[in-house]
């Protein structure tokens, strides 16, 4: 006899709310045809990421919320449900509305506290971008001491490039400054050899002044003209 009973309490449990069933399964439906229709509309429309982000969190908060189905909040509280199931079906609504309102408020705080939208749209730019680079794109290997130096062997090497290009420049510059020192050796050179040739040459004017002044004044007369006695 108890066997009895237990079996038609499962039964009534089981059954319980067969409206919600149907409405759950057009809303599977519903989700399906709509997903099928996006998909198709993609090309023409495409869907902002945002607002796909928002269309897949809804439709798990919804798969979510479906997990805890009336049959299955029965089933837990058997006892309270066989006492009363109309006020079982109201705390379980109330249930539903509470904890589809907390979530909610949970996806959104994240989404603002995250700056979703901000991110989403650099990404979209990123996509923009990258659709007019033809190489490959970068996977990780699954090695991190290799993915951290295909990161950085990258950068070296234009660190690299830039050192090699900075290098030239400098060794320009010293090339020019060299030549600049080597003209003004020259130059140098050239002005002490004309110092010296107008010395020499002063040297010999002064030898030749003084060979005429002996010839024209013999060492017999003074600068006064008279014989020394």
């Amino acid at each position: 006899m108890e066997q009895t009973e237990a079996e038609t309490q499962k039964n009534t449990v089981d059954n319980v709310n067969p409206a919600e069933k149907q409405t759950g399964k057009a809303t599977g439906e519903a989700s399906s045809q709509m997903s099928e229709a996006g998909a198709i509309c993609e090309p023409e429309a495409r869907w902002s990421r945002l607002k796909l982000f928002d269309k897949v969190m809804q439709k798990s908060l919804d798969k979510f919320i479906g997990q805890a189905s009336f049959n299955t909040f029965a089933r837990t509280f058997r006892p309270l449900y066989k006492n009363n199931p109309q006020k079982m079906e109201s705390i379980h609504r109330q249930f539903i509305e509470e904890l589809r309102r907390i979530v909610q408020e949970d996806i959104s705080r994240l989404t603002e506290e995250g700056k979703l939208e901000s991110k989403l749209n650099e990404l979209d730019k990123l996509e923009s971008a990258a659709k007019n680079n033809l190489d490959p794109a970068w996977r990780p290997s699954g090695i991190p001491e290799q993915d951290f130096c295909s990161f950085l062997k990258p950068y070296y090497k234009k660190q690299e490039a830039y050192m090699r290009l900075e290098l030239k420049k400098i060794q320009a510059e010293n090339a020019a400054l060299a030549q600049k020192v080597q003209a003004g050796r020259e130059s140098v050179a050239q002005t002490e050899h004309c110092i010296l040739t107008t010395v020499d040459e002063w040297k010999a004017s002064v030898t030749e002044f003084e060979r005429m002044k002996s010839n024209l004044c013999p060492s017999g007369v003074n600068d006064s003209g008279i014989f020394d006695v």
